[in-house]
């Protein structure tokens, strides 16, 4: 998860306007939460990613926050240039689950942060777009 911050300020003509007044994220990848002015308005997890924030904007300055998520390939693929802890097969299968997991017992600190019984990626598989791509914008509509 990472968290988008900006700061911006609304006149008086957009809000005396009776018109209603979104925030329209463009693309994300993959969900993201929305907080305007420390209030928590929802999660655009669908196109299109639009959310109505009239309710929660004031004359001058006001705070936006979006914190996306995005899928956990990312770093599974970038775990995978890490050597490897466990015996996998041809197939990607794990040979023998470690004693730590059977046991119910935290996984030992290493380079690599997730730990898989099968391996869904390499190390030379594309990286997935994440992230708040945009276009980010506030317009006014009926």
């Amino acid at each position: 998860t990472t968290v988008y911050t900006k700061k911006f300020n609304l006149r008086a003509t957009a809000l005396s306007s009776g018109l209603k007044i979104y925030l329209d994220l463009g693309r994300v990848e993959n969900i993201a939460e929305v907080i305007v002015n420390g209030q928590r308005i929802g999660e655009a997890w669908k196109a299109p990613y639009r959310l109505d924030i009239t309710n929660l904007l004031k004359l001058g300055d006001n705070e936006l926050k979006i914190a996306v998520t995005n899928l956990l390939a990312n770093r599974i693929i970038g775990d995978e240039h890490y050597a490897e802890t466990y015996d996998y097969d041809e197939y990607g299968r794990i040979r023998k689950l470690p004693d730590w997991y059977i046991n119910n017992k935290p996984k030992p600190e290493s380079d690599k942060v997730i730990f898989a019984p099968w391996k869904f990626y390499k190390s030379t598989d594309p990286l997935l777009e994440a992230g708040l791509l945009g276009p980010v914008r506030i317009f006014l509509s009926k």
